[in-house]
């Protein structure tokens, strides 16, 4: 039987499940570089660029193996642009008795997927992605109709799942969680290790030049690009924070440093998510550094929860949740995205920062993502979808299924909590205390009140007296609603009013002719309505085409 491999952009692993079995003799592997999957959102340029040139290095390891290899370049004469074009004209070269392919990792995908039946005169079969930890129908079985739905809980099963960080049944050291020992701000004058990057070679120059001239319009810069763009590099790249990085990581990955953008920071997530590293070897490297005492507990413990806690965890309740989970909105935020989170032009310098650092490298820690460009978002009422496209087009790590839980749930709460307890609001104390932000910021972040008052001050009230209704019962915003029931009237009054100026003012403007220019227009198209028949979940689905 001769088959077509379809392999996407996202699954450069050579165990992935669409290369089992695969007969070299007769089978031909396919990559394709589309249009479409650029431009539906404006993604960054480092981010196309570094799929590119990652997609353009997997083929050539592939043929040096004695694989056929049908790559297609985005510039060659005759590429349709699309996913589906390009897998008719690949049939139409080629004649295969069927296509395999891995389940894909976003839901508009995964529709596309299942109009190939109806499209495409060879039978599909799709197969499971076996590069997770926690297969979607087991996460699924997990999650059931119930809510909500925590993390903690998730990730202790998958530590007794795995035998990850565990001892006869129990977590080494007694503990499950040390999220507590997580939370240090940079001593004074403190020096992290350096980022660990990769010199572009032919065959990255080549896609630089390429998506400076094909995409100049979209966000960011490709002058600093340093990313893994093979197993080797990226296994460089996690051999170099498992031995400098991570012995400190647990102590400061909240942490936040002007001209430091990456501190103690893995950097290996766009790796990770394009298939370059999996997550089981990724959990056990940093666990080994803990038995070889390289590393303390709380760190490694702190790294693991990331990959096998909250990874793991963020795509399975996209899949048991989408396409539904998309259109929610709860606190019924509607205000437009402002153009500063484009430009980075604002006079509060933690924005400033952080947006300028993304635009540099396509990349921004956690801790800045929620809560500074997170946490303004959520306060200022800012509209999910306009928040989560923004998010999905900067990072170079960012697919829907890791970046639209992660935006709404956990920074916008839009889902009402069915991810998060709580919404992360904050005012800019945390800001100040996690960081260096607020010394060189026209706002000053000790007032409330006045014309210098921290804009972050002022909406943090104001956002929990707008909510209040719906959130002063929750038992871990106890603590703040106290606060604000000892607050008077007069005094309330003041700051919302306050907060509703700078929400009018000029900071929160879009650019001129934002709505009238289609090259500003980057937001994604409303979800699209469910396909998936009554009664049949997606993984229902999956397992009826894979038998295709």
């Amino acid at each position: 039987m001769r088959s077509l491999r379809f392999v996407l952009g996202d699954q450069l692993h050579r165990g992935l499940s669409a290369l089992a079995d695969l007969d070299a003799d007769h089978d031909v592997v396919l990559l394709v570089e589309v249009r479409a999957e650029a431009t539906y959102v404006r993604h960054h340029k480092q981010k196309i660029a570094f799929l590119f040139s990652a997609m353009r290095h997997f083929a050539a390891e592939l043929e040096a193996e004695g694989l056929t290899v049908d790559y297609v370049r985005l510039d060659e004469p005759g590429n349709t642009g699309a996913f589906t074009g390009e897998l008719k004209r690949a049939v139409a070269r080629h004649d295969p008795d069927r296509i395999v392919v891995t389940e894909p990792g976003e839901w508009r995908v995964w529709e596309m997927m299942r109009g190939w039946d109806a499209d495409i005169p060879v039978p599909v079969e799709v197969r499971h992605d076996d590069r997770f930890l926690c297969p979607r129908r087991d996460f699924a079985a997990w999650a059931g109709d119930h809510r909500p739905l925590r993390m903690e809980t998730f990730y202790r099963g998958m530590r007794r799942r795995t035998g990850i960080l565990m001892r006869d049944g129990e977590p080494i050291g007694g503990r499950w969680n040390f999220d507590r020992d997580n939370r240090k701000p940079l001593p004074r004058g403190y020096q992290a290790p350096e980022r660990r990057g990769f010199v572009p070679d032919a065959i990255t120059r080549e896609v630089v030049a390429l998506v400076e001239r094909d995409f100049p319009g979209h966000f960011g810069t490709l002058a600093g690009f340093a990313w893994p763009v093979t197993r080797v590099q990226a296994l460089d790249a996690l051999a170099h924070f498992i031995a400098d990085c991570l012995p400190a990581f647990g102590d400061y990955q909240d942490a936040m440093k002007t001209g430091a953008p990456f501190l103690h920071h893995a950097l290996i997530a766009p790796a990770l998510n394009a298939g370059l590293l999996t997550a089981g070897e990724v959990c056990r490297a940093a666990e080994e550094a803990f038995h070889a005492g390289s590393a303390p507990l709380h760190c490694v413990e702190g790294f693991i929860r990331q990959i096998l806690g909250w990874r793991e965890y963020v795509r399975g309740l996209y899949w048991a949740r989408m396409p539904a989970y998309a259109a929610t909105n709860v606190l019924d935020a509607r205000r437009d995205l402002p153009w500063f989170y484009w430009s980075g032009e604002t006079q509060m310098n933690c924005l400033a920062q952080c947006v300028g650092e993304t635009r540099d490298n396509a990349y921004a820690h956690h801790i800045q993502r929620l809560m500074v460009t997170g946490n303004f978002a959520l306060l200022a009422g800012l509209d999910p979808a306009q928040v989560e496209a923004w998010y999905l087009a900067v990072y170079a790590d960012a697919y829907e299924w890791v970046e639209l839980p992660n935006v709404h749930g956990m920074v916008l709460w839009a889902d009402g909590g069915i991810l998060g307890s709580k919404p992360y609001a904050a005012s800019g104390a945390y800001i100040d205390r996690m960081s260096d932000y607020c010394g060189a910021c026209r706002y000053d972040v000790a007032a409330r009140t006045g014309p210098t008052a921290c804009p972050f001050n002022l909406l943090y009230w104001r956002f929990l007296i707008r909510h209040a209704e719906r959130l002063a019962d929750n038992p871990r915003l106890e603590m703040p609603y106290r606060s604000l029931a000892r607050m008077d009237a007069a005094r309330k009054v003041t700051i919302v009013d306050a907060a509703e100026r700078f929400l009018a003012g000029p900071e929160m403007g879009p650019a001129p002719g934002y709505r009238e220019r289609a090259e500003l227009d980057l937001g994604r198209p409303p979800p699209r309505q469910r396909r998936v028949p009554t009664g049949e979940t997606p993984e229902d689905a999956l397992t009826t085409a894979s038998k295709n």
